[in-house]
């Protein structure tokens, strides 16, 4: 089976649109996601648009703030913060990655963990792993509702992770674990990854390199994740799983494009409403 994350994004997408236009007629303002670029990298710049035009779809008002690649940190931290203090905005997105000479982890905690919908700040991370309400990096979450939505068990599974970076990698392996799946996680230099893989019942790809997981490496009838994202020299875009040779092997898999990378975004677009959502209520209790 082919997990098509299109179609599951796309009737995601279509519920909160309809929520949207529910809550901005009974509070008189919709949802608001400021995206700031640096640069004009051509990648970043593609997500970008991908990214306003689903909050277009979705009913959403935001601003996209171009900055050139020279930007300083300092003035690139002073816009984060204008939009920090700005009542206007529910949430902000910095494109990653960004230029050299920016701290990316500085700007990642700059930005209010209130309006921090891409969970990347430090206290949305320890909220997550102290089970706590917190904004969940939208990959993972986009994953675990791919999965939930091609019916996958997941109590008593073994999933392999194959990634340990704090945006995919170990969120993702603490979201199945919620789950209450059994959760190694390896990484490109796990020895015999091979014989690692071809345990899992879940199998989670996320190192950014093609061909890492072929077909041999997969258990019959496992659920094969996909998060790479990689283009050939042809310019063709490949994921991380060699997908002619494991596809047959897969119970379900996920393509590329077309499978984690929408919902990648449908997931940004839920995580700016909840933001929105949080701030209605705070502003609620506030005036009580």
């Amino acid at each position: 089976m082919i997990i098509d994350g299109k179609q599951i994004a796309q009737r995601q997408k279509e519920h909160i649109r309809e929520e949207v236009a529910t809550l901005a007629a009974r509070y008189g303002r919709k949802p608001c996601l400021d995206v700031i670029i640096v640069g004009e990298n051509p990648a970043s710049m593609s997500y970008v648009r991908s990214k306003i035009k689903a909050t277009e779809y979705c009913g959403f008002d935001g601003e996209l703030i171009q900055l050139p690649a020279s930007v300083s940190e300092d003035e690139l931290l002073r816009v984060i913060r204008e939009r920090n203090e700005n009542d206007r905005v529910d949430g902000i997105l910095v494109q990653l990655p960004l230029p050299k000479h920016i701290n990316e982890q500085r700007v990642i905690e700059t930005i209010s963990p209130e309006k921090d919908v891409d969970g990347f700040h430090p206290s949305n991370v320890a909220r997550l792993w102290l089970n706590e309400d917190a904004i969940v990096p939208c990959t993972p979450l986009g994953i675990i509702a791919l999965l939930e939505q091609s019916g996958t068990v997941f109590e008593g599974r073994h999933a392999v992770v194959v990634g340990r970076s704090n945006i995919v990698g170990k969120p993702i392996a603490k979201l199945l674990l919620d789950k209450n799946c059994t959760v190694t996680i390896a990484h490109s230099r796990t020895a015999d990854l091979a014989a690692v893989c071809k345990e899992a019942d879940i199998l989670v790809v996320a190192v950014g390199r093609p061909g890492v997981i072929t077909g041999e490496m997969v258990k019959p009838g496992a659920t094969v994740i996909d998060v790479g994202i990689n283009r050939t020299d042809s310019g063709k875009l490949v994921g991380d799983v060699d997908y002619e040779s494991a596809a047959p092997v897969a119970g379900a898999i996920t393509p590329v494009p077309g499978g984690v990378g929408p919902m990648t975004i449908s997931m940004l677009m839920y995580n700016t409403l909840k933001c929105y959502n949080q701030r209605i209520t705070n502003l609620s209790r506030n005036n009580h």
